[in-house]
């Protein structure tokens, strides 16, 4: 009888544990506290295997933050300017100093994104594009992880193959990769990608000092 109970009490305490994790919210308070009024977005570094991957996200990156109420430093120029000072690769940017970041740039808070996946996979009967990225919001005065944020995207959830035989469910996956090979069919992915992971939202970068609601989250 006590061995029953004993394993009951386990399994509720699981169950608790369970629900507790799964309510666990991100910790605004370094957020709120250090209220950048503007970003600095380091170009992201690529663990994926497709070479475009780093500038293809890269050029969706600004518009979900400044529509969330953000200034971001134009990134070609961030980019550029890193170069021209000996930095090459975003693995080198990423090492930089926040001192020195905040010294040079005048941003309030840096932004760091690393991507896990971009470009176009083929499997037996389909030819999926995925991008997956996260990032890392750090104040520039202090050093404080302000918020970290992880999101990703696939072309197959907007794909309609109801209606294809398997003749057909292949004929589609080798055009797709055909065209994959020809142009940057991540760099549309990433663009959901993008939104997903910066335009403000729950569990999301908050809204900045630009935004009409700015301050108004719960």
């Amino acid at each position: 009888m006590k061995l029953i109970r004993f394993v009951s009490g386990l399994s509720i305490l699981s169950l608790l544990g369970g629900c507790a994790s799964t309510l666990t919210r991100l910790d605004y308070t370094n957020y709120r506290r250090a209220n950048p009024a503007s970003i600095l977005v380091l170009p992201p570094v690529n663990n994926s295997l497709d070479t475009k991957a780093t500038y293809g996200f890269l050029s969706t990156v600004s518009r979900p933050i400044a529509e969330g109420g953000y200034y971001v430093f134009p990134v070609t120029l961030v980019d550029q300017t890193f170069k021209e000072n000996g930095l090459q690769n975003p693995a080198e940017m990423h090492q930089a100093p926040l001192n020195k970041l905040r010294e040079f740039f005048g941003a309030d808070a840096v932004l760091y994104i690393t991507i896990e996946q971009y470009g176009s996979s083929y499997k037996v009967v389909t030819s999926d594009t995925v991008v997956t990225a996260n990032a890392r919001l750090v104040d520039l005065k202090t050093g404080d992880l302000l918020w970290s944020g992880k999101a990703s995207a696939s072309s197959a959830e907007t794909d309609n193959n109801n209606n294809l035989g398997l003749a057909g469910l292949l004929a589609k996956a080798i055009v797709k990769q055909v065209v994959s090979s020809a142009v940057d069919q991540g760099h549309d992915i990433a663009k959901i990608t993008s939104s997903r992971l910066l335009a403000p939202r729950s569990e999301g970068l908050l809204y900045g000092p630009r935004s009409p609601l700015y301050q108004q989250e719960k």
